[in-house]
């Protein structure tokens, strides 16, 4: 009884101290509840601090006004859910409707051309099959006549065919061909055909561009000219300043983001090289744009960055407001140890306003089969340049801001000396287009000073900047040793790219000391007749590009390191200014040789921010005076040879001085290029011949590395 009677006592207590410890549920009043909302509306997430002052204002605790505010934001939540819900329930009957509409006039449908019932998978299978066997009977027609006309002409059929380029044709040189403007497909231009191109060795097979395929074209400009709008504006965080050289690289992930696109290339070894750079351009904005449009001129442009260059077709032309190109370019680095670049791409010129043009470059599929055309395939994706005029009515400067971004896969791997500088951005970047056209356009401002300032009115000093010291007295004797020079400039870079590369036998010592040989038979006017034998080499050297530029440039010491001088020091006797740095200058020289021989050397040299070029070729006094004197320039013979230097694209400069014997190889510098030409013969050579001619450029150029080595105490490189 005790122990059942305690159980109950027990059960009693636990059943009061549940009742107990429920509290009771207060309501809070019409005024709580309207300052809890008010307060809602402002801020759904109180703080600490904001809690207590509505507790104390609202005579409520602190975990009333939490919990309050918790349920308030579930509560809210649950309500927008209906409400969306209800939305999406109203939306989704509305396309149930619609869709039965469809279905229903679907099955309405009749044939536009009976007026009947439409027909059944089974109806449309016997009218394919009706079509084509038409089409069959319309080619056996056709084939008839065709043997008909050929009979009675009297000529087998391949003698009347147009020498077209369709689909699965080829050519030897992509850059060798001329498309009929207006038409569909192209026409080649016989004269312009190297004798190669009979054969089926080239891998470029070009498109015939229909007229479907030309608004595919026109889209794929206007939507690379809208992305080069937005990222000639926008700076970060798509474009970001690089802290080592205040260069501007893009932000890949940011720009994924802004644009998103597939790769081109899909192999792991493809790259993006991206680059931004502005620089002020003095040309008149007419030449400018004529340049960058007409291939030919552009080519003639930048004969140290384009090797070939052609307009494929124009699809729009007539203004500069606005004109659409399909364009080819090979673009190349001066030193035989880089393969060169090839695009087939679209150029999309656009004016703005009366001061302001965009020029836009896509790349597009041209070609059928380009996997194994080069070493290195490369895309372009949207690129280009603004232009802003920013005359002041005296004379003509533009600022232009410019965008290079390609997509590069080389099958084979850089070589080491240029691939800091390649995969840097550098060697084919914005800033060296920019580099070259700010040279460029002080060039042909230069050689056109006569339209602008009285030249017996100029002063002494204005004289001694800008003219010859000596012989040149006349501003067409001075544009025409320019021009002289410039087709100097063009010669070299084209022997540079070593497109007659030659694989001589027993010659294995040869090739592996990183020298390269060509020989090639002289083709063109303003060559000397014969064998031409052409050897280059590219090495590194531990000194800024401005020290070994003024190294080489110095006329007192080109005894030491030139083979040919035979310690016989060269005097400039007259030289034109080309630059605002005192070594960007056309020289005459009067070389080692004797007087009597009467032969001059023409030396152009320039420098700019990524890379400098000394180039020379002798020629005859009677040339030189022929020139200076206005006479054409164009027959007078020219083998030059010459010096490509740049940065080795690291970005720790650090020169060290000549004298030094320490280690170099963790310091960064320069990249010298040197190459030469020798005429042979005037006649074919036998093979034991050529293999002499071979070792003696070899021998040449071995030694005059050698002999710069050691004349800037750095013997000890390999």
């Amino acid at each position: 009884m005790d122990s059942g009677s305690g159980g109950s006592e027990s059960g009693d207590e636990q059943i009061s101290n549940s009742r107990r410890d429920k509290q009771p549920c207060l309501r809070h009043s019409t005024q709580q509840i309207q300052q809890l909302e008010a307060f809602f509306k402002e801020c759904p997430h109180p703080d600490e601090n904001q809690r207590k002052q509505l507790s104390r204002e609202l005579a409520l605790s602190t975990n009333q006004i939490k919990f309050w505010f918790q349920n308030k934001r579930t509560q809210t939540k649950a309500q927008d859910d209906r409400a969306d819900n209800s939305t999406l329930r109203s939306e989704n009957e509305r396309m149930h409707c619609e869709n039965l509409a469809m279905k229903e006039a679907l099955n309405k449908i009749i044939c536009p051309t009976c007026d009947g019932p439409r027909l059944d998978e089974e109806g449309r299978q016997r009218n394919l099959q009706k079509l084509r066997m038409e089409n069959a009977l319309l080619k056996e027609e056709h084939e008839q006549v065709l043997n008909a006309y050929y009979s009675f002409m009297g000529q087998s059929p391949t003698s009347l065919q147009t020498p077209s380029l369709g689909i699965g044709s080829s050519v030897s040189d992509p850059g060798k061909q001329v498309f009929r403007q207006g038409t569909g497909g192209p026409l080649l231009d016989p004269e312009q055909i190297p004798q190669s191109s009979q054969n089926n060795t080239s891998p470029f097979h070009l498109k015939e561009i229909q007229e479907m395929e030309k608004s595919i074209i026109i889209e794929t400009a206007a939507a690379a000219m809208d992305e080069l709008e937005k990222l000639l504006q926008i700076k970060e965080p798509v474009w970001i300043q690089s802290l080592t050289d205040g260069r501007y690289l893009l932000h890949r992930d940011s720009y994924d983001k802004l644009f998103p696109k597939a790769n081109h290339f899909k192999a792991s070894s493809a790259r993006v090289e991206s680059s931004r750079d502005s620089g002020v351009v003095t040309m008149a904005t007419k030449n400018l744009i004529e340049m960058l449009l007409d291939s030919k001129k552009w080519k003639d442009m930048f004969p140290t960055m384009v090797s070939n260059a052609r307009n494929i077709e124009v699809l729009h032309s007539g203004s500069l407001a606005g004109s659409l190109y399909l364009m080819y370019e090979k673009l190349q680095i001066l030193s035989p140890l880089v393969a060169p670049r090839e695009f087939f791409f679209i150029r999309y010129c656009r004016q703005l306003n009366s001061k302001m043009w965009i020029m836009a470059n896509a790349s597009y599929d041209f070609i059928k089969e380009l996997q194994d055309a080069s070493s290195s395939l490369s895309w372009k994706l949207p690129s280009g340049c603004m232009i802003e005029d920013m005359s002041n009515g005296t004379s003509t400067i533009y600022l232009m801001l410019h965008i290079e971004h390609v997509q590069v896969y080389d099958k084979l791997l850089t070589h080491r000396l240029y691939r800091d500088l390649i995969c840097g951005c550098q060697a084919y970047g914005a800033k060296r287009w920019d580099a070259s056209l700010q040279r460029i356009g002080l060039y042909y401002y230069i050689s056109q000073l006569d339209k602008y300032y009285n030249v017996q009115k100029l002063s002494k000093k204005w004289l001694s900047i800008f003219f010859l010291r000596l012989m040149i007295d006349s501003a067409e004797g001075r544009r025409n040793l320019m021009k002289l020079s410039h087709r100097m400039i063009k010669m070299f870079s084209e022997m540079l790219s070593m497109s007659s590369n030659l694989a001589f036998p027993n010659t294995s010592e040869l090739n592996n000391t990183g020298i390269r040989v060509s020989l090639r038979q002289s083709d063109g006017l303003g060559q000397p007749n014969g064998l031409i034998v052409g050897a280059a080499t590219s090495l590194w050297l531990p000194l800024s590009p401005e020290y070994l530029f003024n190294f080489l440039k110095d006329d007192k010491k080109r005894a030491e390191w030139d083979v040919l001088s035979n310690g016989i020091p060269v005097s400039e006797i007259a030289h034109i200014s080309t630059g605002t740095h005192p070594g960007n200058c056309i020289s005459i020289i009067q070389p080692y040789a004797p007087k009597e021989n009467k032969m001059l050397m023409l030396l152009e040299s320039s420098i700019d921010s990524l890379g400098a070029i000394i180039i020379y070729a002798p020629i005859e006094l009677q040339s030189i005076t022929s020139a200076v004197k206005g006479e054409d320039t164009t027959i007078i013979p020219i083998l030059p040879s010459g010096y490509i230097i740049s940065s080795d694209g690291r970005l720790d400069h650090k020169e060290i001085g000549a004298s030094s014997s320490s280690n170099t190889s963790n310091f960064s510098g320069s990249l010298l290029t040197i190459a030469f030409q020798i005429l042979v013969c005037y006649n074919a050579l036998s093979d034991l011949q050529q293999m002499e001619s071979v070792a003696t450029v070899h021998s040449l150029i071995s030694s005059t590395v050698k002999k710069v080595k050691i004349a800037l105490n750095f013997s000890e490189l390999d």
